[in-house]
Parts: structure tokens; sequence; C-alpha cells
């Protein structure tokens, strides 16, 4: 009696001993790139050891298993975080490496998921048997599952139980009776969408000229996140880069760009060398989908377009845009080339419509003395590189009434206001303005004039109108 009782001790610490090297608890690690990409999840899993048994309990007593823990994956940091156990669909994928079903008439249920109920993952027939090992699962994260809710980095944790465990009443034992199942999120930032270049050409003159500010849209952002971020931004080179069309190239503070966005969460701030929080009020959360967008644009007020950018030529400068985790645990970095084109552009109009310009020869004093004509912001010239502006006649000679005379174009010179150069009027282009500065919607006021002796060699023409067209021209130097 003796003997019996150390044999019998021997063989339960064996059996007891075996419980322990099966007992394990099941981690899913659902990959950033599933998570971002919205792409279903698949795994196989060791949930169970059969204990060496390979034959079912009698009929009508399935294998069953349940959440022991409720309806929700708990994260283990932050317990108010959650996940419905939805997201997890598992099913029986084999026993002891066999695929099942493993017999005729034997019942594969499909994928279900935990909750508070028993529920069952295989309905053998009487004369099931399967291979004696390891009871593996295998669970599947579906991609509507992963768009419906958010993902926050860490371990989120349910307990299961199942109906094959320690029973007084059956002789085959799974193991462990209860295992913690975790699905772990890693920590990831990632840019998702977004270009790395802009290329703008401004084709206008108008640009220059209305609206508050010049706008350049660096388009749609999009930003893949497990964990909260902020977002930063800084110019690393500091500087915009001005080739000028004439080869004079020059360079000025990127601090008259602005970063901003439509997004409330980013606020509008100058470029700078050293790296800023564009969401200093809280930043972008976890949010279901795990993905963060919004639009970025650069801003230049009127003022500075017009005092920086006018010139023709190409304007260059980077923005190097940062996405930061809140607890400053991980990031990732974007860089964006920005290439602005201003081509030459030039413009001369007659803002306020006064086309003619009229002399009245009829008192011998205007005879005798000449006159002269000044008209106030004739012409508006803009012209974005250094300029010649240039004047001429259509015709070597006036016309009355259609017919050309014999009075010279010369009799007339023109000039500019302010300037004592007069020029005398030709049929071949001359220069009024030499070297001129880039300049915008700038007005001049001509002046037209008939010397002494050009008004005294009108005296024995036929009384009548003579008319004659002046045109003004551009040549960017």
């Amino acid at each position: 009696m003796k003997i019996l009782y150390t044999v019998f001790l021997a063989v339960f610490f064996l059996l007891y001993s075996t419980h322990i090297v099966h007992a394990q608890d099941v981690h899913i690690t659902l990959p950033t790139s599933s998570i971002f990409n919205r792409s279903e999840f698949t795994t196989v899993q060791t949930v169970m050891n059969t204990q060496g048994n390979s034959s079912w309990r009698s009929t009508g007593v399935d294998p069953y298993v349940r959440s022991s823990s409720g309806e929700f994956f708990i994260h283990t940091s932050a317990p108010t975080t959650t996940l419905p156990t939805s997201v997890l669909q598992w099913q029986l994928a084999t026993i002891g490496g066999q695929q099942a079903p493993f017999r005729s008439g034997d019942v594969l249920p499909g994928y279900k998921w935990f909750t508070s109920s028993y529920q069952t993952w295989y309905q053998p027939t009487a004369s099931s048997r399967y291979n004696a090992g390891n009871v593996a699962f295998r669970f599947r994260i579906p991609s509507s599952q992963i768009e419906a809710n958010a993902f926050y980095a860490g371990d989120y944790k349910i307990q299961i139980a199942q109906d094959y465990g320690r029973s007084g009443w059956y002789a085959i034992e799974f193991s462990p009776e209860s295992f913690s199942t975790f699905i772990t999120i890693p920590e990831d930032i990632r840019w998702l969408l977004g270009s790395t270049s802009n290329y703008v050409t401004i084709n206008s003159l108008n640009e220059f000229r209305t609206g508050a500010q010049f706008a350049i849209n660096l388009g749609t952002m999009e930003i893949g996140h497990t964990i909260d971020f902020d977002l930063f931004a800084k110019s690393e080179k500091k500087v915009v880069q001005f080739k000028a069309l004439n080869g004079k190239n020059r360079k000025f503070d990127v601090s008259v760009v602005q970063l901003g966005s439509n997004q409330p969460k980013i606020l509008t701030m100058a470029l700078e060398k050293n790296e800023k929080n564009y969401s200093p009020a809280g930043g972008f959360k976890v949010e279901r989908g795990n993905r963060a967008n919004f639009e970025l644009q650069l801003l230049v007020n009127n003022e500075d377009f017009r005092n920086y950018f006018f010139e023709a030529g190409t304007y260059t400068f980077q923005v190097n845009l940062n996405a930061k985790a809140s607890n400053g645990s991980s990031n990732s970095a974007k860089e964006v080339d920005v290439t602005v084109v201003v081509p030459f552009l030039s413009e001369i109009t007659i803002p306020g419509g006064n086309t003619e310009v009229n002399f009245l020869f009829n008192t011998v004093q205007q005879y005798n003395e000449g006159q002269t004509k000044v008209i106030p912001n004739q012409i508006r010239v803009s012209n974005n590189e250094n300029y010649e502006l240039y004047v001429k006649s259509d015709a070597n000679y006036f016309y009355s009434n259609g017919i050309q005379t014999n009075i010279n174009s010369d009799v007339l010179e023109i000039g500019i206001e302010g300037n004592s150069k007069r020029i005398p009027l030709s049929k071949s282009s001359q220069i009024l303005i030499s070297n001129g500065s880039p300049e915008i919607d700038k007005n001049l006021n001509l002046n037209y004039s008939i010397s002494a002796i050009s008004a005294q060699s009108l005296i024995p023409k036929e009384k009548k109108s003579y008319s004659i067209n002046v045109i003004y021209s551009f040549t960017a130097l």
C-alpha cells in the first residue's frame, strides 16, 4: 500500500509539470503596414495543447472558448483605451499539425470572435479523432475592422477560458484552462501621401497685384500613426535661392514664406532655420482609421511677394516637415523642394484711356513759341527685368484724311516728365528710358512738344488736321 501511494504521487507531479510546459499566452502583433494600408492581417497561433489526447470527450460535449474578461480588449497601459473583441476573428486551423476538419461529418465552424458566451470552435462526430499536440487557431483582423477602429500603440489584452480544461468528470483535458490573448500594436509614424517637390510658374502680372497674399498649395498630406504626434517644420537651408535670367543671382531669408494649412490644428507661421511646432495646441490624436489628413500651403503676403519674387528667374527653397510623437519617442521626416518660376513678364497700358494728344495752332504766339503738352499718367509700365522703353511712329510723315503729307514726324518730340531728354519722333525705335529697374504698374507722365522752330515750319502748311500714331515698346536687358 505504501508503494502504490508513492507511485501515485510521482504520476501526479509528472502530469502537473506537463500542464506548466504547455501553458502560454497568445501574442498577435498587427503590423503597422496592415494598419496604414487597411489590409487584412492573418496569422496562425498555438492556443492550447491536447496533453497527449487524440480523441474527443463523449458525444455532445463540443470544445468551447469564451472571454472571461468582458467584451473588449483592454490596453494594458491605458485601461480606458479599448478595442471591441470583433476586431479579432478566429477559427480552428490545426491540431497536432493536422488540418481541420479531421473526419467526414465533422463540422468546422466559420470565423467567430470572442464574447463572454461560450462559442464552439469544433463539432466532432462520435468517431472523430485528431493528432495529439498543439491546438492552433487561425486569427484574422479584417480590413473593415482596421478601418473602423483606432489602434493605439501598445498591448491590448483579453482573458480566454476553454471548457476542455481539468475536470473531475473527463479524462480528456487540454491545457491551459485559460490564457491571455494580446494584440500588440507597434509604435509608428509614417508619411503615406504627399509630394516631395512642388513646381509653380507665375504666368501673369496679376499675381503681384491682387489679393492679400500669394498661396502655393503643397497638396494633401497623409500620415499614418499609432501614436499621437505634433507637426514640426523648418527650412534647414534658411534661404530662398534666386537664379535670375540675367545671371545676377541672389538669395534672401526664407522667413518671408509662411507655412499654413486648412487644418485648424496647424498654425500659420513663418519658416525658419530652427524647427518649430506648428500644432502646439494638442496635435494629432490617434483616431479611427489611424490616418491624419490635411492640406499644406505656403503663403507670402502681397507686399513681400512683390518685393522678393517679382524679378524674372527661378526661386528655390526647401520645407522640412517632421511628424514627431508627442511623447518624443519617434518621428518621421519629409522634405519638400519648392520651385517658383517667374518668366519674363511685361506690359504697357493706357490706364485712363487717353489715347489722343491734341495741338491747336491758331495764334501767332503758338507759331512763334511752339507748344508743350504734359499728359499725366498716360502710360503704365510693368516689367520684371531691367528694361529699355522705346518710342517710334508708324510713319515718317504726318497724315491728313488718310493721305501722307510732307510734314516730317520729327516736328514732334517726346520725353518723360522729369527727364530733360527729348526724342524727335521717327519711324525707327529710339530709347526713352535706358536700363530701367524692374517695375510694376509704374505710371509715366508723357511730355509732347513742338519746338518754336518746328512750329514756324508749319506756318505755310494748309490749315487742317494732321495726325500720326505713336508706338511705345519694351526690350528686356
